[in-house]
Parts: C-alpha cells; structure tokens; sequence
C-alpha cells in the first residue's frame, strides 16, 4: 500500500515573494511578544518566593502593648472580642482572680522572644549587670501616626504599571502657634524709624553702588578675556546683571552691562559660524582640547542667543510702553535702554555678518529702519548701509535687501525713502570688473582621458595626473569665493532690487519713494536688460510730462534716461531730445534759495548728456548749454557757480569751436533768442560771454579765478591756468568741497572796506555849465508845499 500523500504542497519561491512585509512583521512581533510574557510570568513567580523567604526570616512576634495608647476604634473591638472568650469573673474565686492578675504583670512566656534559642528558664547568675535588668524589662513601643498619601498618576514602564504616591504634609499646629506667637512680640516691639536720607547723602551713595557694580562689570569682562574658553561661564554672570533690581542704579548698570557684552562678542566671537554637533560626532571620543573648545562654542553660542533676546525685549518694552510688574525701571528710561539695545544689534550686524543669528538680527533691524523716531531710523540706516558697503562677498547684503523688498511691500510702499535709498550703497559694480578679470585669466581646463591618450605617451600620461592632482589641492587650499558664485549673488540681489523699483514706478507713482527709485535706476540703469529699456524711456518721459514731480525729481529722470543710453543702451538708435529740451528749459528753475542742493544732479546730469556722449552732441546745442550756464552762475550760491564753471570748462575742452563766445568780432547770422526754449535753434553763436566780466568781480576769489581762466581761454599751461587743486577735481567734487552748509565760507571772504568820502562835490565841479546853474536856481529856491496835480501833466502830454 502506498504512502498517503501530503495534499498540503510546499510553498514556491514566487509565492513567499507575494507574502507581504507586514505579515512577517506582525508574525515577528507575536513571536517576541510570548517570549516577553513568559519571561515576565517566571520573574514575577520569582519574585513572590523571595518576598516570602524575607517575611518568614524577619517576622518578629508583636509585643504588649499599653492599653492606653491603642485606639478608641480598635480598643473597642478588643473589649468585644474579650468578653466573647474570656470567662465569666463570677464564676471565679477572689483569691484566683488575684493570681490571675499577678500573673499578667510578670515577664512570662507571653514575652518573651520566641526568635531566640534561649531556654526558658534561666538561673539567676549574680555578676548579671543593672542594664541587662533593664533591658529585659518589656516595654511598649511607641506608634508613629499614620501619614496620609496622595495618588499621583502612575507610571508605565517596561515591567508594567507603577503606582506614584506623595505623603500629605502635615501642618503642625505647635508650629503655627510659636510663629503667630512670634509675630505678635515682634508688632509689640517699636522699630526705630529709618532716617531718611537728603539729596546729596542719596547721591553719594548711588555713586559708591554705581562705582562698585562698575568694577564688578570690569572684573568679569577682564576674566573672560584674559582666557576666554576656561571662563565662558562667567559670560552667563555678567549677562544676569542685565535683570538688576536696584532702582538707584538699574538703569545705568543694564547700559554698561550691554555695552560690555557688545564688546565681549566683537573680541571672543570666532571668524567662522558655528554649526550644532550631530550625533555621530557627539558619540566619538574625543582628546581634551577639542572637548574644551567644543564647550566654549556651544557656551557662546548660547549666551549670545539669550543676549540677543534681552536686547529684543527692550526694544518691545519701549513700543508697547508697559510697565513691569518690579516696576525698577520707568517708563522714560525704556527709551534710553532701547536706543542702547538698537545701537547694539547695529554693531552686530556690521562686526559678525559670518556669525550665527545674523538673519534674526536683520529681522530685528529693518522694521526698525521705518521707526518714527529719527534718531532710531537713522541709526539703522547707516548700519545697513555700512554692511552693503563692507560686504564682499554680497551674502549678508542679499539677506537684507530681501527683507527690505518685503517689509516695503507688506507696508503697501508707505514707508521712509531712506530704507530705498540704502540700496545705492551695494557694491554691484564689482560684477563687471570682475567679469573683465574673468575673460583675461579664464581657469584652466583639465585634459580629458581621451584628449590624454591622443596627444600623450604613457610616463607623460601618469606625470599629467600627478600634476593635475596637485593643482586640484593648491585650488583646495586657496578657499577663495569663486567668481561665478559671486556673480550669482550680486544677480539675484539686482533682481529684488529692480523688482522693488519697478513695482513703485508702476504702483505708486505719487510716493514721496519716487526720488530714490529715480536715483536707484540712475545708477544701476547700466545693467538693466536691454528688453526694458523703450518701456523705462517711456514712463520716465510721461513722469516728466504730468507735472507731479519736483524739479529734483525730474532731474533724476533726465539722468536715469540718460544713464540707460549710455550703458547697453548704446546699441539702439534712440535720440533723446526731449530730455535735453526739458533740462534745457527748466535750468532757471534753479536758484541759491531751496532748489540750490539739485545743482548737484544737473552737474551729474551734464556730464553724462555732453561730455559722456559728445559724438552724439552738436555744436549749436553745446552753445546753448555754454551760454545758459554761464548766466544760471550768477544767480546761485558760490559753491554752485564754482560747479557749473568748472562744467562750463570741461565742455570748452570737449568742444573746442565753441571758443567763439569769447571773440566779440565775430559775426554770425540770424539775433541770439535767449527765451527760446529749443537750444537748436536758439542762435547761440550770435552771442558772447558777458557774465563771465561780472562773475570777474565775485565775492568768492574761487568764483574769480574761474571766471578769469576762462575769458583767457581756458588753458591749461601760463598765468591764467588754474592751479592742480582745482583742474584735477570733478565738478560735483568743487561743489562739496565749496558747501555753505556750515554758513561759513571755503576759503573765508574778506570785508569789503567802504571808502568814505573826505569832500562833498559841490555844484560848481560839475562841467556842464547849464547844469550847474539849473542846480544853484533849484537850491536858491524857498520851498513850498504844493498839492500834486498829476492830471495837469497827463493834459499836456495827451496834447
């Protein structure tokens, strides 16, 4: 007979792949899970048996006890459960029921202690001592009261729940009674009252607490330097002393205390940011230095967070102006405490750009740029504009210009042209110069494997290896900031900060932000897109023509439109007369009242219109500009005439046939039209430089010099040549240089002395005789005092 057959066939290969992940899990887990339960089963069983052998070894009998300190509770069941078992007293005699009692006052069997191998009846050994007596006298134990617990939530652990229970504590009367006791001897008692201090007793001793905290400040400011990573502890100390509680001298010890935290981080802060450890490398063993420098950088790490913290909390205490509940500080000095803190943070910013937490003091910083105190705003906006200028790199300029771009746009553009005008600071020009030093000395390119085997023999092949390998490490080694990198931060901060400008163009063209977009494209307008360029020239000429702008406002129109021209714009074939029509007729706008500051812009406006683009330029409007300047310097202030002289110079160099407004012979056709607002075709070389004669006999000997080097020509050897000072400096430089702004004038004016008359002319000095007589009739004449008839000589001459 043949072996039954097994129906239940063995898996293939094909269907245990099918059998899911989670059933193996699951099976896995059931597995561990019995072997967890019979293991807790057997420890538990174990555990009973020991707690048993315990109690059996440390079990005691329980002694007598006095009867009357058992409870009222339990002495009461007692008495019941006597009555049930003890016999009827009487049913007994006197006599026994004496013995009975004698007997219970005895050290018996009842006693005595059964854990004991002693034999119950011992005789009496006459050297037995007075202690032992005492000892074996049975004596009741006093009982503890029970303390009451409180339930707490239990714990889960991996054996299973525990219970969690805390003793009540128990108010001790006698306690309380002693401590009212004591306060009521102490209201009896009468202090003797405090004598107040006078003023000066009051600020003597707020200068000995000052002078004291004063030395501590220093004393842990002096430690932590002299050895920085063995006292960074001391860091948090000092920074503890910024909670200080003595109202006298709260304020002024919180400042030092800022201020001299400020300079500890400037001094200890290393040049590198400093990242949190992870596991791997805390797991490591590693030697003691390198311990001891990792405990100093998460120590400063730490300290200069909470520190940055306090600072924040000053600044939010001054703007909501709540008082604390120490109420230490007042609310007046909050203002002082945070333009302290302010100050701080900016410093911050500038000194440690590298340093961890700059973004948040970026954050910290800019709504603070839009602040309505002054002082405040201006603060902040040099810091920024300290860092665009200091920064390299161009990666701490990119974090604040993003922050600005959206706090402006959150804020819907209504905020201080200021933030903008930061933006003229940022080094992008370096972009090109860079580029330029990038085609000169392009990297060089390693030889491929294949270029290698084609041009090379095997030993050349292994010495090209070794020698790339090595240019690869020096490279390695130089840790310099690729090019490349740098101009992709410097595009993407130029991409935020044109969208930001062209957003208010189009959005707010009515902002008072207006005059620093202007400014902003006039000096990026190189490197805008070329796409934009028709688009920017025709919103720049509408802004122009709707008459909202300023003058000032304008003129950086006139300059952007012509900055744009005079980059990439070269390329297209735009003439921008329109501009040089509305400059041309808008010059006598300016005067040495109020508009005297945009003499400025025109200066920088002229250079970039004329002599920047002098191909562009004819003759007949290089005239024209030539004579109305020449006549707009004698109607403005002394360092406005000395710029526009010294342009006035510059385009006589440039354009040397306009020497001709020197030579009074000459003739030309058609009358000069000076009102004319079109400088093509007003006749400008049918005129001469007159006002250079007047401008000879300015007050300002600068103002002289010019216009005397001018009327010889403007050479540049011989007497008449100006002297290095003044031939090498720009027009806009002669401008600041010459500033009234301290009402003073560079170089100092001398008093004109008015020369007084020593003789009166008499009549008879005169020449013409009829003259003289027509003088000695009028002054013989007796004066009378007629009434004035006007219309007799209105007939007359009507006649």
């Amino acid at each position: 007979m043949k072996a039954r057959r097994n129906k239940k066939q063995v898996p293939s290969f094909r269907k245990l792949l099918k059998t899911s992940k989670v059933k193996l899990e699951n099976k896995l887990k059931n597995k561990q899970f019995k072997q967890q339960s019979t293991l807790k089963k057997y420890r538990k069983e174990q555990r009973k048996l020991r707690q048993a052998v315990k109690d059996a070894v440390s079990k005691k009998p329980m002694p007598l006890e006095d009867p009357k300190k058992i409870r009222p509770g339990k002495r009461i069941e007692r008495e019941e459960e006597e009555e049930e078992e003890a016999l009827p007293l009487d049913m007994m005699d006197a006599d026994d029921l004496q013995l009975m009692r004698d007997l219970g006052q005895r050290a018996s069997f009842l006693t005595r202690d059964l854990s004991s191998s002693e034999p119950v009846h011992v005789k009496k050994r006459k050297h037995e001592r007075v202690i032992d007596k005492y000892e074996k006298i049975p004596r009741t134990l006093q009982t503890a009261p029970e303390k009451e617990l409180i339930h707490l939530l239990p714990i889960k652990d991996k054996s299973g729940i525990i219970p969690q229970t805390r003793e009540k504590p128990v108010i001790d009367s006698k306690q309380d009674e002693e401590e009212e006791e004591e306060l009521e001897l102490e209201e009896e008692i009468v202090e003797d009252p405090i004598r107040e201090l006078t003023l000066e007793e009051h600020l003597i001793e707020r200068r000995k607490k000052l002078q004291e905290k004063k030395m501590h400040i220093a004393a842990l400011a002096s430690a932590i330097l002299s050895d920085p990573e063995s006292n960074i502890k001391k860091l948090k100390e000092l920074r503890s002393m910024l909670m200080e509680q003595d109202p006298d001298v709260a304020v002024t010890v919180r400042k030092l205390v800022v201020i001299s935290l400020l300079e500890l981080f400037k001094d200890i802060t290393p040049s590198y940011k400093i990242r949190p450890l992870t596991e791997a490398e805390k797991s490591t063993k590693i030697c003691k230095e390198t311990q001891k420098l990792r405990e100093f950088e998460e120590g400063l790490v730490s300290q200069y967070k909470f520190y940055l913290e306090n600072l924040e909390q000053m600044v939010k205490d001054w703007k909501q102006r709540k008082l604390k509940k120490s109420n230490v500080v007042s609310l007046k000095a909050y203002k002082g405490l945070a333009e302290v803190a302010v100050r701080s943070l900016c410093e911050l910013l500038v000194a440690l750009p590298h340093f961890n937490f700059h973004n948040n003091i970026i954050v910290l910083i800019v709504p603070l740029m839009n602040d309505v105190s002054k002082s405040v705003s201006e603060m902040c906006c040099e810091a920024v504009k300290k860092l665009f200028k200091q920064d390299k790199l161009g990666q701490a300029s990119l974090g604040v210009i993003k922050v600005i771009s959206g706090f402006v746009k959150g804020r819907n553009y209504e905020v201080r042209p200021e933030m903008l005008k930061t933006f003229l600071c940022l080094r992008i020009k370096e972009i090109e110069v860079k580029k330029d030093a990038e085609d000169i000395n392009k990297p060089k390119k390693f030889m491929t494997f294949k270029e290698k085997r084609k041009t090379l023999s095997r030993m050349q092949r292994k010495w090209k290896k070794a020698e790339e390998k090595l240019e690869r490490e020096l490279l390695e080694a130089e840790a310099s900031e690729s090019t490349e990198k740098k101009l992709k931060v410097h595009t993407e901060t130029l991409n935020i900060v044109f969208v930001t400008y062209f957003r208010i163009l189009k959005k707010a063209q009515r902002s008072p932000l207006l005059p620093a977009v202007l400014e902003g494209l006039a000096k990026f307008a190189h490197l805008i897109n070329v796409e934009f360029f028709d688009d920017l020239l025709v919103v720049l000429h509408n802004l122009i023509e709707s008459g909202d702008l300023s003058y000032q406002e304008s003129l950086h129109c006139v300059q952007t439109a012509f900055h744009i021209l005079s980059g990439q714009g070269d390329v297209l074939n735009i003439d921008p007369m329109k501009f040089y029509t509305h400059l041309y007729k808008t010059l006598f706008k300016l005067h040495a009242g109020a508009t005297n500051e945009g003499v400025e812009i025109l200066l920088q406006c002229l250079d970039v219109m004329l002599t920047k683009r002098r191909k562009q330029v004819s003759q007949q409007r290089a005239l024209a500009f030539i004579k109305r300047l020449c006549t707009l310097a004698l109607h403005v202030l002394p360092n406005s005439s000395i710029g526009i002289l010294a342009t006035n110079r510059i385009l006589m160099h440039t354009f040397p046939k306009t020497d001709l407004l020197l030579d009074n012979e000459s003739q030309g056709s058609g009358v000069f039209l000076p009102e004319l607002d079109e400088p093509e075709y007003c006749n400008a070389q049918n005129t001469a430089l007159w006002e250079l004669h007047a401008l000879r006999r300015h007050y300002h000997p600068t103002v002289q010099s010019f216009a005397a080097h001018l009327i010889a020509g403007a050479p540049s050897e011989g007497s008449q040549a100006l002297k290095p000072e003044l031939s090498r400096r720009s027009a806009a430089e002669l401008f600041q240089t010459y500033s009234m702004d301290a009402m003073t004038f560079n170089p100092p004016v001398q008093s004109s002395s008015s020369k007084k008359k020593s003789e009166v002319l008499q009549g008879d000095l005169f020449l013409n005789e009829d003259l003289n007589q027509l003088i000695k009739r009028h002054c013989g004449e007796v004066t009378t005092h007629l009434p004035l008839d006007f219309a007799k000589y209105l007939k007359t001459s009507l006649r």
